[in-house]
């Protein structure tokens, strides 16, 4: 209901108009009353109502004075005025304060119930309007989540200026502002357990000084900022802490976590991700479960607290775990980690380097002949191995090598991925699917769709983005707006009949986010079009003969 406040200081006036309505019959609730501006500023703050009734001239805080102070506390209130004949001028300065409407001393109560319904109308859109735009900002929240990472782009690219960066966090409501600031990248390397997840987002929301970024299949990315070394210390112990705690309370996760290196300005940002990457890659050459400092990982050179440098054994050994748990984004990132902990002997020795990776090539064929793949398959993706030691002998630099190990494990795992269903292009297959068969609920979100092919919100969401150039929540909402334009066209459906067949159950959120799509689909078609006729105004500039 809609509630109002009544400030009037002639008690018979106040108590007829008090009396003179049944306001709950007629839809509102009455919430108080006072005698003039100053008992009744702080009751019309504790109260909050939508409309306060207020007379011009009272003693000690006059109807102006109190609607000035209310309107800077409730910028949505509405007020309405009650004046004498001789108060005209004081009733125009109260429109420039911001008041809805006034009356003119004596009111009747049909009058003043006219002035109430006209202003309740208004309420009632504007609370409306309001609600639209929460629903959008909550069915949006994944596209902000994208919007964030484009920022974390900026923000360790080295490309953008101070003044853009800081812009762009104010875009997104985020302070990035601070003395020192360093990274974290951290990922459940084994977790299908949705809670874990947002109990982590959660934590990472509420810690002070911290701004997150979901990677999705990479993980997370956390900016700490700092004031000083020392606080910089103490809030990554205290990050460190929380993680581990909360991973400790979920059975069976696997997790690993890399601090950067202090940075002082925006701009080395991109340094401290470029160290946090080379700490976070240790999880492919140390034991799984905890989070590592840049300033320590010279300390820790070794895999399964090895006390000399890995036999050749046990680097095979790192290959086969991850051919069989790594993914295509992470082949880089071991393939760094695998030489970083590779003695400086070993690196240098081009005889060595060629037997790695015959070992690689060798190891990955024995993993993909467990999962029962064709040899013929192997061949046809990584090539034979009698090409490869041919193609060893013009393959002496580092970098070569390098190379080469990437064509063979990223092949390798997309044989993989092939084989056990687990590559993407079956999953994107699945969610499509789901999708078009379940437009229409009003439950479909992103929680569903991930659970019915099997992955996290964040991971799913992800994977969806990279493969369909969009994000879920952009294909949900186009599919349902081109299902509501055929019905639209093609039926004498209503539209509010429509909304509800497409999946919304507001029929006014369902006109907004129609009418969005449309203006979206228009300005595009015509920005589309000046681009072409652009383009043939320069082709006729460039023909010979024309100036």
């Amino acid at each position: 209901m809609i509630k109002v406040f009544l400030v009037e200081d002639e008690i018979v006036i106040r108590r007829a108009v008090k009396n003179s309505i049944n306001w709950e019959k007629e839809g509102y609730e009455f919430v108080g009353e006072a005698a003039d501006g100053e008992l009744a500023y702080p009751l019309i703050l504790k109260e909050r109502p939508d409309i306060l009734i207020t007379d011009i001239k009272m003693p000690f805080m006059d109807g102006l004075e109190l609607s000035e102070a209310v309107k800077k506390e409730m910028p949505d209130i509405k007020i309405l005025i009650l004046s004498g004949y001789n108060d005209f001028k004081y009733a125009k300065e109260a429109i420039g304060i911001g008041v809805t409407d006034y009356l003119l001393k004596p009111i009747s109560a049909e009058m003043l119930l006219k002035a109430l319904g006209e202003i309740s109308e208004v309420i009632q859109k504007e609370r409306g309007d309001r609600e639209i735009i929460a629903q959008y900002t909550k069915d949006m929240q994944e596209n902000l989540e994208h919007k964030k990472l484009a920022l974390l782009r900026m923000l360790i690219s080295g490309t953008s200026t101070t003044k853009e960066l800081i812009d762009g966090g104010k875009e997104l409501g985020l302070n990035i502002g601070a003395s020192l600031y360093n990274f974290l990248l951290f990922k459940c390397t084994e977790n299908d357990n949705i809670d874990s997840f947002i109990t982590l987002e959660k934590m990472f929301g509420d810690m002070k000084n911290i701004l997150y970024f979901e990677r999705g299949i990479e993980g997370w990315a956390l900016l700490c900022m700092a004031n000083s070394e020392e606080e910089m210390e103490a809030l990554g112990l205290n990050l460190k802490e929380q993680i581990e705690e909360i991973m400790d309370s979920y059975n069976e996760i696997k997790y690993f976590g890399g601090f950067g290196e202090n940075v002082y300005r925006l701009g080395d940002l991109g340094s401290s991700f470029a160290k946090a990457e080379k700490t976070f890659a240790r999880r492919f050459t140390m034991k799984e479960n905890q989070i590592i400092f840049w300033d320590n990982i010279s300390d820790v050179k070794r895999d399964l607290e090895l006390e000399e440098i890995p036999s050749i054994d046990e680097y095979r050994k790192l290959v086969e775990r991850f051919i069989k748990k790594g993914t295509h984004e992470e082949v880089g990132s071991f393939i760094e980690a695998y030489f970083d902990v590779m003695s400086k002997e070993h690196i240098e020795s081009e005889m060595m380097r060629q037997y790695l990776i015959l070992d690689i090539y060798v190891s990955a064929v024995y993993v993909a002949e467990q999962m029962e793949i064709d040899s013929a398959e192997i061949v046809e993706e990584i090539g034979d191995s009698k090409i490869i030691i041919h193609d060893l002998k013009n393959r002496k630099g580092i970098t070569q090598v390098k190379e080469y190990l990437r064509r063979i494990l990223t092949g390798i795992i997309h044989i993989r991925d092939t084989k056990s269903g687990r590559g993407h292009k079956d999953i994107i297959d699945n969610a499509i699917a789901y999708i078009r068969g379940n437009y229409m609920s009003t439950e479909i979100n992103l929680n569903t769709i991930s659970k019915s092919v099997g992955m996290s919100p964040s991971y799913f969401s992800a994977v969806f983005s990279q493969s369909m150039g969009q994000t879920f929540i952009e294909y949900l909402t186009e599919t349902r707006m081109e299902k509501a334009k055929e019905l639209l066209m093609c039926t004498s459906m209503k539209t509010t009949e429509i909304g509800f067949e497409v999946g919304y159950k507001d029929s006014h959120y369902f006109s907004y986010i129609f009418n969005y799509h449309i203006s979206i689909i228009g300005l595009l078609y015509y920005f589309a079009k000046y681009l072409c006729q652009c383009k043939a105004k320069e082709k006729i500039k460039t023909k010979p003969g024309n100036s």
